[in-house]
């Protein structure tokens, strides 16, 4: 199992949302209970009971992460309550973490001004310039919203509140890497991260139309790293980037999708039901609920447990990658009988792993040296020999002896 802190992503106004995003993955689900478009509101009975078994979970660290849906829709005293039940079920010296991810649509002065004191970590999300980010994320009734967003963000730089910038990429903005990335840097924004949009049709079970391309999502990969990469001197955080960085540096990877194995979290739905992601919301896979099971039994169950082995299971062509260090197979959500077994964006990766590597390599080299680590106590290179058999690392698709292999050979 994940060696990170257990922690929580509670959903308590459940799929709920004051926007009606194109590409959201709550739409046009008629089975789910959760789906968008009903209302539900997590109770103080519940709540409560949650913050009660959170708290105990790691009495050194507590970590909350607070998502939709829209969560800001419970209000400002939703959240405040939060707070007055950790500080009750709290005990001395240990921490707590409340990450909150948000269009940023409801957020006023007092919103920020509570962020701010009680230290909340913000996700808010932000596709890009205004027509790139308006061609989605769209009120309800069709109007665009980047402006409200963009007046939200202010608001929060005003009051000193921490965020990072969440970016979708699709279909659209999965052309525009270098132009997103230059915008969001030129806009003073230093945490990022880039979520692949890959949805599939109930209809016809194949990805939307709005999902990301497999080789489209490789060139926005490669074309954001290397204004990333700035000569060797990284100026942004970007959250997959320094993910793999650290597994360059012998670490693990603090990202589910790049671990060996799924399961370092819970989801709690508003009305206290768990799940093991939240990209796997199903009644085959629900482990209870808040009132019948504590979290602490939960995090411990057999359905957990096969949940999270099961990533690990091998797959053929991943056994043979070069970059299996990296991704680990990668997440699940993007394997299936729709994708041919194959993970969807397996070739985006490839690509991605083999234009970076030598840079990812020197950046590594380049801290060690800094910290007076000694050259011979640097970790291992963590791509693995390539057989002339095996797929090219590249991501061509191709035998290592049909592509670069053969341009290797003198």
């Amino acid at each position: 199992m994940p060696t990170l802190p257990r922690s929580l992503l509670i959903k308590p106004a459940s799929g709920d949302c004051n926007l009606h995003c194109t590409y959201c993955f709550y739409h046009d689900r008629p089975s789910d209970p959760y789906r968008a478009g009903h209302q539900r509101r997590m109770t103080r009975q519940t709540l409560e009971v949650l913050i009660q078994q959170g708290m105990a979970l790691d009495r050194e660290q507590a970590v909350f992460g607070w998502q939709g849906g829209e969560p800001t829709l419970c209000g400002l005293e939703f959240f405040e309550q939060v707070v007055a039940l950790q500080k009750k079920y709290g005990t001395a010296g240990q921490s707590v973490s409340n990450g909150l991810q948000t269009n940023g649509l409801l957020l006023d002065a007092d919103w920020a001004r509570f962020l701010r004191q009680y230290n909340f970590l913000l996700g808010v999300s932000l596709d890009g310039p205004a027509p790139l980010h308006d061609h989605y994320r769209q009120y309800v009734h069709g109007a665009p919203t980047h402006a409200r967003v963009r007046e939200a963000l202010r608001l929060l730089d005003a009051y000193h509140v921490e965020y990072n910038i969440l970016s979708v990429v699709n279909d659209v903005t999965g052309s525009h890497g270098a132009e997103i990335y230059d915008y969001l840097v030129g806009e003073g924004f230093r945490f990022l991260q880039f979520i692949p949009c890959v949805e599939r049709d109930p209809t016809t079970g194949r990805p939307t139309a709005f999902s990301v391309r497999p080789e489209q999502f490789g060139d926005f990969l490669c074309e954001v790293f290397d204004r990333w990469y700035n000569g060797g001197e990284p100026e942004v955080s970007i959250r997959d980037f320094d993910a793999i960085l650290a597994v360059y540096l012998g670490q693990e990877a603090p990202m589910c999708c790049y671990q060996e194995q799924c399961g370092g979290y819970l989801v709690v739905e508003y009305n206290g039901d768990l799940y093991p992601c939240d990209f796997f919301v199903q009644e085959d896979l629900r482990l209870g609920n808040l009132s019948t099971l504590p979290l602490e039994e939960a995090f411990e169950s057999a359905t957990l447990r096969r949940f999270a082995e099961a990533k690990a299971k091998p797959r053929p062509e991943c056994a043979a990658c070069a970059w299996l260090a990296l991704c680990h197979q990668g997440c699940p959500r993007f394997v299936g009988p729709w994708s041919g077994n194959r993970h969807y964006l397996c070739r985006a990766y490839q690509q991605f792993f083999a234009h970076s590597h030598e840079k990812f390599l020197a950046l590594r080299d380049r801290l060690l040296e800094r910290m007076g680590t000694p050259p011979e106590e640097y970790p291992p290179d963590p791509r693995r020999p390539v057989g002339r058999n095996d797929p090219c690392p590249c991501g061509s698709g191709k035998k290592y002896k049909h592509c670069c292999g053969r341009r290797a050979t003198p």
